[in-house]
């Protein structure tokens, strides 16, 4: 006998299975016979949920974009942050990017980097935005007025912060190829110049010292990009 589940329940078992085969054969090679066939649900079960592949996908981005704002909403909150603490906090992810997480992180770079999962990247980067532009718009807003740093038009400035983020993504895409060929010294270079020049170009924008923004932990690239660690 069939059971009944929670629908909440069952549209996460859903993209639970969607994620998996996402991650391991990409989203333009996934379709939905097969996350049916993993998730052993009926074709008419899955349309109850998902009425179409696209709004799954919304619905995956969404759930990472609420997953990792629940993990920093924590430290966003901390009342000893001033507005450059929350702000680092915001770009660098609390952290996240730390050397640690790293395996785990090289996973799922190597299948949202790709070139034939541009769909994936750009939807869960949209997703991301939608939770955080509101979030970045009131730490600028609150450093300006503290005159922590500049930005007269905090969405503004907010969107186009965020927008530096698509940059990464071709550059993680070469290192990740270079280091399976072996060139391990050439993609931690180029990965790590980068994530560097990323956090100055927020620096430069909101007039904050050089290095006041840090991206990624200190021996994140190597430990990302170097699976025999």
């Amino acid at each position: 006998m069939r059971v009944k589940k929670n629908p909440e329940i069952r549209s996460g078992e859903l993209l639970d299975c969607a994620q998996r085969l996402f991650f391991t054969h990409g989203y333009d090679n996934t379709t939905i016979n097969d996350i049916i066939r993993e998730a052993g649900v009926s074709k008419g079960a899955f349309y109850h949920y998902f009425p179409s592949k696209e709004a799954l996908l919304e619905a995956f981005a969404a759930r990472l974009a609420r997953k990792s704002l629940e993990e920093i909403r924590p430290l966003l909150d901390d009342p000893t942050l001033d507005a450059v603490g929350r702000l680092n906090t915001l770009f660098a992810g609390s952290r996240r990017l730390k050397v640690e997480l790293a395996p785990q992180l090289r996973t799922v770079f190597d299948v949202i980097f790709r070139p034939e999962n541009i769909v994936l990247f750009h939807r869960i980067d949209q997703a991301v935005t939608r939770i955080v532009v509101p979030l970045l718009a009131d730490v600028l807003q609150e450093g300006t007025e503290e005159g922590l740093f500049d930005a007269p038009d905090p969405e503004a400035f907010a969107e186009m912060l965020l927008l530096f983020r698509l940059s990464l993504g071709s550059v993680m895409h070469e290192a990740l190829l270079k280091s399976r060929e072996g060139n391990i010294e050439q993609a931690a270079k180029m990965l790590d110049d980068r994530l560097r020049l990323y956090g100055i170009a927020i620096d430069r924008v909101l007039k904050l010292p050089e290095g006041t923004i840090e991206v990624a932990e200190t021996g994140f690239v190597r430990a990302l990009l170097d699976d025999s660690q």
